[in-house]
């Protein structure tokens, strides 16, 4: 028997459209006390009754068109009843059989296309703030409504995700279009950008009827443990000779494991039916092509254009357009160097080395995007500028970055302040190297034997004793210089 994980993701992000998905009430709560922006049509008050929002409409056809997807010129939406405390009607004002968007696909990187079953809209629910009675020990939950009726974008993935890599890989990339996009801030921190995994094993390629969804993931890793927990937990049930139960379970960041949260649901189990407060929606093919022609660059083709146009490598180029905050934080450093027309490249190629290796390195220690970073893409153009001046070495530029991190200091201001400045001049370090020549006797003799070896030892001496200061390639050429005239 050879099993094989069948995955499928389910994402909804919340858009930024400037009021709620079908009232007037501002989209933009966070941070706001419990239960402010709220309205009649929020609190699901009978009577009220819905206005759709024309910009999140917008926004779900610029998606779906970015995600090869065909748009729907007869589209309308549906009641999806069940009965949970966060959903203020007894039922979620959302899409079914006619979906804004359908049949399309999103490329991972090493080509593979992924099939996109939908992209629907919907209005998110109420959130439910669980706590715990400090004098009792008794469980209680609170209600804040404020995000109810957000506008909420779902892309329905096909089951075409083998492993959980892949299925990290479609998510990265799909966050990135939709940042790219505009239409969310996709934040899987801030609950902007949230997904629900669809898992079950193929037995020798079938496909079995029986599937689990896995919920409260709240980052890309997440994700990917769940589904590695998963996956291990399914192949041991089945081959024991057990049988996989279709259920919703939960991820539990802390332990590391999935737990039974309830039976899954079907489709006839929310007994769809149109919304009768909102009429169907037309979307004219002229419409359509209005919005595609309007659709800003995506990540693909800002890969290419990095690549055409600084002549970075393919990796550089991905891990930069891999988020919008990052290919727009690296295009704005390279615009700020003072590299002349003939050295355009290799500044942008020294600009992309260091947000990939350094400035990462300091922010993933952090935990923070590159939206946080102290260090402004100005500021790293200025230190490149002194390092290609001759101003500071690389060991000396290392420790200068990490101070401008940690204080949002610039470059010119951390040199003055450590006395950091590196020393060219070729009479002070001439005399660094005879004292160094002088000190150590036997790499001169090894020299003479041929060790090529000894001029390294040698130049690292001398840097030593500059604390790092001295320009490595100057003393490179005056301690081969004076080795000749040994």
């Amino acid at each position: 028997m050879k099993l094989d994980p069948v995955i499928g993701l389910e994402v909804h992000a919340q858009l930024l459209t400037r009021s709620k998905m079908f009232c007037g009430c501002s989209r933009d709560y966070s941070g706001a006390e419990p239960n402010t922006f709220v309205c009649p049509v929020c609190l699901g008050m009978p009577g009220t009754l819905p206005v759709i929002n024309r910009k999140a409409v917008e926004y779900v056809v610029m998606t779906g068109l970015a995600l090869n997807c065909s748009i729907n010129e007869h589209t309308k939406f549906d009641r999806k009843n069940y009965h949970y405390p966060d959903l203020m009607k007894g039922y979620q004002i959302s899409q079914y059989d006619l979906p804004i968007a359908y049949k399309g696909w999103l490329e991972l990187p090493d080509g593979k296309k992924a099939g996109i079953t939908r992209v629907h809209l919907e209005e998110d629910t109420a959130r439910l703030l669980h706590r715990t009675d400090a004098a009792t020990g008794e469980g209680y939950s609170l209600m804040d409504v404020n995000r109810s009726g957000t506008p909420l974008m779902e892309i329905v993935g096909e089951p075409d995700l083998k492993t959980p890599e892949e299925a990290r890989q479609y998510l990265v990339k799909l966050r990135a279009i939709v940042q790219y996009l505009g239409v969310s801030t996709a934040s899987m921190e801030e609950g902007s950008f949230r997904c629900d995994a669809n898992i079950s094993m193929a037995i020798d390629g079938k496909m079995q009827p029986s599937k689990v969804e896995v919920k409260n993931m709240n980052s890309f890793r997440s994700v990917y443990n769940a589904l590695v927990y998963e996956i291990e937990r399914q192949t041991k049930v089945m081959e024991s000779g057990g049988r996989v139960v279709q259920e919703t379970r939960g991820w539990v960041e802390p332990k590391g494991i999935t737990v039974s949260q309830r039976s899954k649901e079907h489709a006839h189990d929310y007994r769809y039916f149109p919304e009768p407060d909102l009429p169907p929606l037309e979307l004219s093919r002229q419409y359509v092509e209005e919005v595609r022609s309007r659709l800003p660059e995506l990540p693909d083709q800002r890969r290419a254009r990095f690549q055409e146009m600084y002549g970075l490598a393919l990796y550089d180029a991905t891990q930069l357009t891999v988020s919008k905050p990052t290919a727009e934080f690296f295009e704005e450093a390279v615009r700020s160097s003072a590299s002349q027309d003939g050295k355009q490249a290799a500044r942008a190629k020294a600009t992309a080395n260091w947000i990939i290796t350094e400035l990462a390195r300091l922010l993933n220690a952090e935990g923070k995007e590159i939206t946080d970073s102290r260090v402004s893409p100005r500021a790293l153009a200025g230190m490149l500028d002194m390092l290609d001046a001759g101003r500071l070495s690389s060991k000396m530029a290392k420790d200068v970055f990490e101070e401008m991190y940690r204080t949002g200091k610039d470059a010119r201001r951390v040199v003055q302040e450590k006395g950091l400045v590196q020393i060219s001049d070729e009479d002070q370090i001439r005399g660094m190297v005879d004292q160094v020549v002088l000190a150590n006797p036997q790499a001169v003799a090894d020299y003479k034997k041929g060790k090529e070896n000894a001029v390294k030892f040698l130049v690292g001496q001398v840097m030593k004793a500059s604390k790092g200061q001295v320009n490595p390639q100057k003393a490179n050429e005056l301690v081969a210089e004076r080795l000749g005239r040994e």
